[in-house]
Parts: structure tokens; C-alpha cells; sequence
């Protein structure tokens, strides 16, 4: 991708942009200085890409015919065989279709994006197939991940395991399907404002948004890197914490990976089954009665806290005021987030040292040459984002950042005085999915008014897990338990307790 020298009127346009007047002598004077600069990024163009290497062989796979697919939840099968022992010898893993397996297709729920090969495995990718696992497929997400509903995917809404006609959750919708349905043993999930917790939730399985950075999101189309976050789904406690174990670690690339945790070295299993007893477990007022909420939610979840106290821990009601503001201050972080990373920043945007997968930015560019093509939720938002940074810069998103930080304390306050918190993972159950006619209002509606109690650790960065404690019109409910930064063993000791204490369909 040779970069020519820039002609006179490449020169005044881009001048004309940033606000500067130049005189025909300055142009002239830019357009010398300039060739200098303009030799150094061919230099660049010239070097390899440095991306690493494809350990395991494959072919494309195949889209799934409609029969074969009830749900709408697979994007692509595949087949790929990793090592021949390990931590996940047998077991079939699907991806999100916002993570990178490379020769196979990949659209994160967007026609702009279709058509995409990536050249990579994520780091994800490589570690469950080094551990013995197989790559059975990726499955449909919300489009560019904007929704918590599983309407938004350009192929059509994916539905829900347990009701057709109701939405999956997003965006990992198709991750929660597929799992739910004992299609394959397990499935990654992304995690910016609730997408693996929302999905799980409302398919009736478990998932874990891990501490941020514990997990490298390397290889996978981020959103904004203060919230990304990447993690497993699976049908029972035991294997989501196993699952953990695999791709957790530093893996040299992710800047969001703050700590020096190695993979291979963390411990997830063991002691899983030792009990609660004794353990103080914090029942978050502010997560319960929301304007949206259900009653039938609440009770529920209220049930399963007493349920915990049966086992022994110690449970509490604590207020945490500040989880009632945490969604609203992570809306300019996310929604400015969009607009500068994922799109005029070619889904990576610049300043932080990352794998950059060149194909993906190149296949990115442009996008708004075929705007129109956007899902409604990530048109508004984009728009949004534009609006703000025009006329405000880029003063909230920092501003927000700061009160983030406010709101991270509190929690931790809050995690000083008990070992866990919990809430309802989504305050109300699975809703019907739009019609496709439907209006703009209702499809945005749809699509994002469940982050309430998902989003506030998304920006706090707490791990918080879901598993299902119970059902209502035939419609799974879920329970959020949320811990210290880097205390997922804790988390899963407390979710297994309660998933070994009964089934939760009948609870």
C-alpha cells in the first residue's frame, strides 16, 4: 500500500481540516518537508507485519444451512483439532464473531464487515487449542456488539434457547445459545457493558466477566479499551472456572494487561468445592427495584441470597449508593469509546502499545462510505459520539473516567466488609424480540435497557459472574455475584455452592 507524495489539493484539504490558511509559498514549502515524512511511512509499508504464527491447520468451515440452525446462533462451523492432551481434551469451544481464527470468516455482525479473513488466531484461540480443545465454530453477535438484545446481528436476531420469538441477550448472543443448547462444551464471550453476563443470563448458563486484563483481548475487535473484557460461558460452574484457568495470563501484546499473572499458573478448580461456610456475602440494595425491574426477578434472586444462607455464608443486605449512578457514567466513557477506537480509529484507534492486525483496520476504513448499513444502536451512538467530541472534546469521557474511579472505591468499600456482593444479573427476564418492521424507538429500547447492574463493573473492572438461580414464564433468571479485583476463585467457590445445592430450573 504504497503512499504517494501528496499533490496541491490533498495538501490544502487536509490543511482546510485542521484549520490552517496557507499561502502558495507555504505550500510549496510543505510539500518539500513533507517527502521526507511521506519515504518514512513506505519504509514502514515495506517491513513485515511481525503477526504470530498459525499454529494449528484448518479450513474456512462452512455456514450452516437454516435446518442446522434453528436459533440463528452459528455464524460458521468449523473443525479445527487442537494438541492432542490437555485442560480441555474433548471439548468443543465456539467463539464470538469478534474474535480472530485465522482462515475463517469473520463479520462481528456487520455486512460492512463480511468478507473479512483474519490472518490470526487470538490469544484466546491459541491457548484452548494448546490445551486440547477444538474450535467447533463462531456464532453470531450483535452488530459491532452494540446490544444487550440479540436483534441487532445483519443475518437476522438470534432466539432464545428456551422461548423462540425471545431474545438470546447480546451481544454474545449466539456464544449463550449454543452452549445452552449442549451444542458445544463452552464458548468466549466479549464484555464491554455486560455482553457475556447479559446472554448467559438469559439462556439459562454461566459466565464470567473476569477482572480486566486478566484475560488479553489480543486478536479480538476491541470496542474501547477501558471496558473490553473477554471471558468464558458455559453450562456449569466447574468448567467455566477450568475454562479460566486456560486463557488467563499475560500474553506480551494487550495493553490492558496491567499485572504479571503467567499463564498456566492460575488456579481456578481447586478448592471450588470447599463451601461457603462462614463466607459474607453482601446483597446489593441498589441492584433490586429498578424503574425497569420485574418482581418476579427480584424475588427470585432474593431467594436465591437465602438460599446461599442455607449453605452457611453469611448473607447481608448492603447499600452501595453509587451503583445507582454507574451506569450513566459509563455512557460517555462507552459511547465516546466507540466513536475514537472501533470507528475512526479502524477498530483500534492509536496511543497504547497492541497487536494491531493491519487487515482488520484496512477492511474498517471507510465505513462511512456504507454508514447506512450500521445497526440503529451503533448510528445513534456514533452520532453521539461525534456530536460530544465537536463540541465538547473529549473532556467527559475523562471526566467520567474520574468518577469511575469513585465508584470503584465504593464497591471495594463495600468488598471490605463482605467477601462477595450480589444482585440480579438483569432486572427483568428475556423480552420479545422486535418485529422487523419495528420503530427505531423500540428497537434502541430493546437493545439497551437491561446494562443496568452489568455495566457499573465494566468500568470498575470488578469480576462478576452470573449463574441461573431460577425461571419464570419459562424464562431463565440469573444472579450476579461480583468480588474483588483478581478474586475470581472466590467467585466460582460461591457460584458452585450454589449450583450443587439444587436445580435451579425448579427453584
Amino acid at each position: 500500500m504504497t503512499v504517494p507524495a501528496l499533490t496541491k489539493d490533498q495538501l490544502l484539504a487536509a490543511a482546510s481540516e485542521v484549520g490552517l490558511s496557507l499561502s502558495e509559498a507555504d505550500v510549496g514549502s510543505y510539500l518539500g518537508l513533507l517527502g521526507q515524512y511521506i519515504d518514512a511511512y513506505n519504509l514502514v509499508d515495506a517491513a513485515p507485519d511481525y503477526l504470530p504464527e498459525v499454529k494449528y491447520p484448518r479450513t474456512p468451515g462452512v455456514y450452516p444451512a437454516p435446518a442446522e440452525n434453528a436459533h440463528n446462533a452459528w455464524y460458521v462451523k468449523t473443525a479445527i483439532k487442537g494438541a492432542a492432551s490437555g485442560k480441555l481434551a474433548g471439548k468443543r469451544v465456539a467463539f464470538k464473531d469478534n474474535v480472530m481464527v485465522a482462515g475463517v470468516p469473520m463479520m462481528n455482525g456487520n455486512s460492512i464487515l463480511e468478507g473479512y479473513v483474519p490472518d490470526i488466531d487470538a490469544t484466546v484461540v491459541t491457548r484452548i487449542l494448546d490445551a486440547g480443545g477444538e474450535v467447533a465454530g463462531k456464532t453470531h453477535c450483535e452488530n459491532y456488539c452494540i446490544s444487550g438484545g440479540s436483534h441487532t446481528n445483519a443475518k437476522g436476531p438470534v432466539h432464545n434457547p428456551h422461548k423462540m420469538g425471545y431474545s438470546a441477550g447480546g451481544s454474545s448472543s449466539g456464544s449463550g445459545v449454543v452452549v445452552a443448547l449442549g451444542e458445544v462444551d463452552m464458548a468466549i464471550g466479549g464484555d464491554q457493558g455486560g455482553s457475556i453476563r447479559m446472554p448467559a443470563s438469559w439462556c439459562g448458563i454461566v459466565g464470567m466477566k473476569p477482572t480486566h486484563g486478566l484475560v488479553p483481548y489480543t486478536g479480538i475487535m476491541p470496542i474501547e479499551v477501558m471496558v473490553d473484557h473477554t471471558g468464558p460461558m458455559t453450562r456449569n460452574v466447574r468448567d467455566n472456572a477450568l475454562m479460566l484457568e486456560v486463557i488467563a495470563g499475560c500474553d506480551g501484546y494487550d495493553p490492558r494487561q496491567f499485572h504479571e499473572k503467567q499463564p498456566g499458573t492460575l488456579d481456578y478448580t481447586t478448592g471450588i468445592d470447599a463451601g461457603i461456610k462462614g463466607m459474607r456475602i453482601g446483597v446489593v440494595k441498589e441492584g433490586f427495584g429498578h424503574a425497569n425491574s420485574e418482581a418476579d426477578v427480584d424475588a427470585c434472586v432474593r431467594r436465591a441470597g437465602e438460599r446461599l444462607a442455607s449453605l452457611g455464608a453469611v448473607v447481608e443486605e448492603v447499600s452501595v449508593p453509587e451503583h445507582l449512578i454507574a451506569a450513566a457514567v459509563w455512557v460517555p466513557i462507552g459511547v465516546e469509546g466507540i466513536v475514537h477506537t472501533m470507528m475512526f480509529g479502524d477498530g483500534y484507534g492509536a496511543s497504547r502499545r497492541d497487536l494491531y492486525v493491519t487487515s482488520l483496520m484496512d477492511k474498517l476504513h471507510g465505513w462511512q462510505l456504507r454508514a447506512d448499513q450500521l445497526s440503529e444502536t451503533t448510528k445513534l451512538l456514533t452520532v453521539l459520539g461525534v456530536h460530544m467530541k465537536k463540541h465538547y472534546g473529549t473532556r467527559f469521557y475523562g471526566k467520567a473516567t474520574n468518577i469511575a474511579r469513585r465508584i470503584t472505591a465504593a464497591y471495594d468499600a463495600a468488598l471490605g466488609k463482605y467477601d462477595l456482593l450480589m444482585m440480579p444479573t438483569m432486572v427483568m427476564k428475556a423480552t420479545p424480540i422486535p418485529p422487523r418492521d419495528a420503530p427505531r424507538e423500540l428497537y434502541v429500547q430493546r437493545a439497551l435497557e437491561m446494562i443496568g447492574n452489568t455495566s457499573p463493573f465494566d468500568i470498575t473492572h470488578h469480576p462478576a459472574l452470573t449463574v441461573p438461580c431460577g425461571k419464570s414464564d419459562g424464562l431463565p433468571i440469573g444472579m450476579m455475584l461480583i468480588g474483588r479485583h483478581f478474586d475470581e476463585a472466590k467467585i466460582y467457590r460461591a457460584g458452585y455452592a450454589f449450583e450443587q445445592s439444587g436445580d435451579w430450573q425448579t427453584m
